[in-house]
């Protein structure tokens, strides 16, 4: 994310791509199939033991990160596992914690969970979706019922990225006194899990229902009625997602740069053609603005400026809608040669398409854009 890396960084970069490249190339991700797991257990606790969770946490909890600045870091690793499609449960592991550290201190303790995310000793994922809805994060029909000294859960969650392998849930439900999150074990009496289908190749998503689920009232994280926890996990999944999808644009348009030089056409480099020369410089300019708003939006959500909001939200309007238009064009540059399973085109098109969709729209964002504004 920054023009200048510090040795720290790119040791830290470097250390991420050598344990991707080792575990998860483009090609194993191009045979993953539906009903396979995506991901292995000690590949993540490997991870973590590099520090893919450990950026926004403080050391006092167990965590750190290489430059002292953990959103950038984090915004860095997610730039490698994008370029890669890797699989992994990096997102929803990093949103949870930062809600886990943005509330303590304000309810319940979770200050173990925390060390075992930390340390890749357990998995969470945030369940924030449910069905037939729109992105509406502080909405919801999922409920929770005061039970002597804890709290019923009734209703049904989707979306939720890589549950199958969770741990721990990070559930948004509604209270008698506003809404509200709680930390329930996956394992817990009363929690179903079912698979969904999912565009992405090497991520899995699930449906999760709550009959009855029993929970104590330390499951609690934070306060009801705090929307700011939330928020901060919501920028922290704008962030991770922004940077990884530069990332991924970054690839695409190198190959399809290389494959236009390579392929003559009439005796020429494709790359040799004015109008094509054209499409390449909106390309550029496009990808250039993309990384330029995600810089941004992850140096705002670093310092947790007022305006860390408002730079997400336009961080994901703009690459949502960029990206896949880079992408087509990508593809359509490329032929026919485009639009086969052999090539990774399609494993970047298939990425920016889901995280296009995930954590609001482009067009959610801009409406969220406007309520900041008080239009």
């Amino acid at each position: 994310m920054q023009l200048a890396l510090s040795p720290d960084q790119k040791l830290f970069r470097a250390s991420a791509k050598g344990h991707l490249d080792k575990e998860y190339s483009l090609d194993r991700v191009r045979g993953m199939r539906d009903g396979e797991r995506r991901w292995s257990r000690e590949w993540w606790r490997s991870g973590a033991e590099l520090g893919w969770a450990a950026a926004l946490v403080p050391e006092e909890l167990g965590g750190g990160s290489v430059s002292g600045e953990g959103v950038r870091d984090l915004s860095l690793l997610a730039e490698e596992l994008g370029a890669g499609v890797a699989p992994g449960p990096l997102l929803p592991v990093n949103v949870v914690l930062a809600g886990l550290v943005a509330a303590q201190g304000h309810g319940p303790d979770h200050g173990a969970e925390i060390e075992a995310l930390v340390a890749g000793e357990t998995v969470a994922t945030w369940a924030v979706y449910e069905p037939g809805g729109e992105w509406a994060p502080l909405e919801g029909a999922v409920s929770a019922s005061p039970d002597g000294d804890g709290f019923l859960l009734d209703g049904v969650k989707d979306r939720v990225q890589e549950a199958d392998q969770a741990d721990l849930l990070l559930v948004t439900a509604n209270t008698p006194d506003g809404l509200a999150q709680f930390l329930v074990p996956a394992s817990a009496q009363g929690v179903s899990i079912s698979p969904q289908w999912s565009l992405d190749l090497s991520r899995s998503f699930s449906e999760v229902r709550f009959d009855r689920v029993g929970v104590a009232g330390e499951a609690l994280v934070g306060t009801p009625g705090d929307g700011e926890t939330v928020e901060r996990q919501l920028q922290i999944a704008v962030v991770i997602q922004c940077a990884e999808v530069c990332a991924a644009l970054d690839r695409a348009f190198a190959l399809t740069t290389q494959w236009a030089f390579d392929r003559y056409s009439f005796g020429r480099p494709l790359a040799s053609y004015q109008a094509l020369k054209h499409r390449f410089a909106d390309l550029c300019t496009w990808l250039e603005a993309c990384h330029a708003t995600t810089q941004a939006a992850a140096a705002a959500v670093q310092e947790q400026s007022p305006q860390a909001a408002r730079l997400t939200s336009v961080a994901k309007s703009f690459v949502g809608d960029r990206s896949l238009a880079i992408l087509q064009d990508c593809v359509q540059l490329h032929g026919g040669i485009g639009v086969t399973w052999e090539h990774d085109l399609h494993l970047y098109l298939r990425r920016a398409t889901l995280d296009q969709a995930h954590y609001g729209t482009p067009q959610d964002h801009r409406l969220r854009l406007a309520d900041l504004a008080s239009l």
